[in-house]
């Protein structure tokens, strides 16, 4: 809800800012998947039934997890258990034959045995056409934690067919609101890439508002008004500790890591105009990155590290711009309308994806750095704060779907998608956490 901001004077930034966010409804369990879309090209693959020795925790199997998460990314179609032929759980019980006869490209078969509080896995990928082995590994995890066993499987049979990273032990970071009783409840959550999980990590009368995940997946960094205006804290997800870290005169907003973790690039007025500051947080240390009579905000790191890009109307309306060191003279990025905010650069350099608008309509957009070609991703009509996946395959953003809002992850090309309602209500606000080894 970011681009509103841009039709008022900067001097009532932040009244519009908690007007905007009052209106946001939300959650208080976990997100509902639901897939949408899926890519025409999509791999076949069989995610077979593990057979299991011991007894079980109740609730989704391994195997039906690791098959959920790869037909999420759109990028492989999983043949449902009740069509396959047979239901082999190691390499002798596998006949290529007769996965070929369904049509499939890969085949993951495995093994589940408990012992004590302990689950260990035993699985295997095989190359139907080939009839190789690509994939063999054990992993092992608390009886109480089959979800990640299932995530870190989904990770290592993704990248090997792939060869780019897995993002299903990623978390996903949301702020939701309920207005139960005629009272207004905001909610920091924190859940799995596929909604699962979500966890309350802080709870407030006031708006929350602009998760960041810090390099290490440790820390989050948000905007909070539970002081009546904008400030900025650091939150511990382990402690619960909570640091406040920008509550100057005027607007505090937009946090956004350094790729060191050791600084905030953030936006603050307390000189009276929207500038991006760099903030040391070992000293308090503040730089001024930005010196215009206009507004300059949402700033973030490029995938260099040593550039920046950000939100800026000197050209007349919300426009995307590139600093490439601190202090540079800044590079307007898009062209393609009046009204393009909130970016977020691709892990690779290639892309910067953010709000664009069109014909009345807020999309999901993206520029070729190199060429300068912009491609419209999305096509309702409201849709807002971008966070890419960590290996740039995947994009989730907040939307409306019938009146009610919802985040929605489509590929970084615009392809398949799923959205992910809320179990109870609406939620906004994502932010993709990083990939930790």
């Amino acid at each position: 809800m970011t681009q509103r901001i841009w039709h008022y004077p900067s001097r009532t930034l932040v009244a519009v800012i908690m007007l905007l966010f009052v209106m946001v409804s939300g959650v208080r369990a976990e997100l509902l998947i639901r897939i949408t879309e899926g890519a025409d090209s999509a791999i076949p693959i069989s995610v077979v039934p593990f057979a299991e020795s011991g007894q079980m925790p109740a609730g989704d199997t391994v195997s039906s997890i690791v098959q959920a998460d790869l037909a999420m990314t759109g990028e492989f179609r999983a043949l449902p258990p009740e069509k396959m032929l047979s239901l082999p759980s190691r390499r002798e019980e596998v006949y290529f034959r007769d996965w070929r006869l369904l049509g499939q490209r890969y085949v993951l078969v495995g093994s589940l045995t408990r012992s004590g509080d302990r689950v260990e896995a035993r699985y295997e990928l095989f190359d139907v056409n080939r009839e190789e082995r690509v994939l063999g590994e054990t992993a092992a995890a608390p009886a109480s934690n089959m979800r990640s066993l299932a995530h870190h499987i989904s990770d290592k049979v993704y990248e090997a067919i792939t060869g780019v990273p897995g993002i299903f032990s990623t978390q996903l970071a949301f702020v939701t609101l309920d207005r139960a009783n005629g009272e207004s409840r905001y909610r920091l959550q924190v859940s799995d890439v596929d909604g699962k999980r979500a966890r309350i990590r802080l709870e407030s009368r006031e708006p929350i508002l602009s998760p960041a995940w810090s390099p290490d997946g440790k820390k989050l960094a948000y905007v909070s008004f539970e002081t009546g205006k904008p400030v900025i804290f650091v939150h511990e997800l382990a402690t619960g500790k909570r640091t406040k870290v920008a509550d100057f005169p005027g607007l505090n907003s937009a946090p956004a890591w350094s790729p060191d973790g050791e600084s905030l690039l953030m936006t603050l007025s307390k000189d009276g105009n929207a500038e991006i500051y760099r903030m040391n947080l070992e000293n308090r240390q503040l730089t001024k990155l930005t010196d215009h009579w206009a507004i300059d905000t949402e700033a973030v790191w490029d995938a260099s590290g040593e550039g920046i890009f950000f939100t800026s109307d000197r050209s007349g309306g919300p426009q995307i711009y590139h600093m490439e060191t601190p202090g540079a003279e800044p590079r307007r990025i898009t062209f393609g309308s009046r009204y393009n905010a909130r970016p977020r650069p691709g892990p690779n350099g290639e892309f910067v994806y953010y709000v664009h608008q069109r014909d009345q309509a807020f999309h999901i957009a993206r520029t070729n750095l190199e060429t300068g070609e912009e491609t419209i991703l999305t096509r309702s009509r409201s849709d807002e704060s971008p966070s890419v996946a960590p290996n740039g395959r995947m994009l989730i953003y907040a939307t409306d779907q019938n009146g009610t809002g919802v985040l929605t992850v489509i590929s970084s090309d615009g392809g398949a998608a799923y959205s992910l309602p809320g179990s109870e209500g609406e939620v906004r606000d994502p932010a993709w956490g990083p990939l930790v080894r």
